[in-house]
């Protein structure tokens, strides 16, 4: 056990520095055009946009969220006779680390967000909590199909709660990395990039509240 906890501590810092390189990344060409439209969902955090955007490549490459569905193994088992059979068993086919990465996502998004937690109550009662939690991370991997192809807001983005997500963006990118933008006009510069959060005057995160400056002042600053 001793020689168990030491190789793990061995490992605490390594694993520090790779999280400090993808938020480094997350902020340079072509990440940051993509990065910001990830990180508006619920459960999807610096080092899972990152993960995603490895696996998934130039989103050009799916014609439509079903192709990235069936990419990630998440698509609905078919029978011999061609019907599709939806009572949440998935193929598996194809790539395991984005199909990992999607329920681990999930998960955090029914604990944390209102509309995926009452999809997930309401699959759960009929599928049970394993299926419907594989049934919740294929439904969000369809709105990560449109929010990259599309470069639009999540319709059940809320505001605040994105604005916070990306004050911590912020700190994780570093002073050094935010290319000469201050933590608060980072933030600003994403809200506008997916147009979201106009009329927001602060952010807060945890017991860290900060004054937002106006959209006016950082429009041209994006696009």
């Amino acid at each position: 056990m001793r020689h168990d906890l030491t190789i793990l501590a061995s490992l605490e810092p390594l694993i520090k520095e790779v999280e400090a390189e993808l938020a480094r990344q997350s902020n340079l060409p072509p990440w940051d055009e993509q990065a910001a439209f990830l990180m508006q969902l619920p459960g999807v955090a610096v080092t899972s946009a990152m993960q995603l955007l490895a696996a998934i490549g130039d989103i050009q490459r799916f014609p439509d969220a079903h192709k990235l569905v069936g990419y990630a193994g998440l698509g609905a088992a078919v029978h011999s006779s061609g019907q599709e059979h939806y009572g949440g068993h998935i193929t598996k086919h194809g790539r395991r680390d984005l199909r990992h990465t999607m329920v681990d996502i999930a998960w955090v998004a029914v604990a944390n967000h209102a509309y995926w937690k009452t999809s997930f109550e309401r699959l759960a009662d009929r599928l049970g909590r394993h299926k419907a939690i594989v049934a919740i991370a294929r439904k969000l991997l369809v709105v990560v199909w449109h929010v990259l192809t599309e470069h639009e807001a999540d319709r059940e983005a809320v505001p605040e709660k994105v604005a916070g997500k990306f004050l911590e963006w912020s700190w994780k990118v570093g002073r050094a990395n935010r290319r000469g933008l201050t933590a608060v006009a980072f933030i600003r510069r994403q809200l506008l990039r997916i147009q979201v959060g106009d009329d927001l005057t602060t952010v807060s995160r945890g017991k860290k509240t900060l004054r937002l400056p106006p959209p006016e002042s950082l429009e041209q600053a994006v696009g």
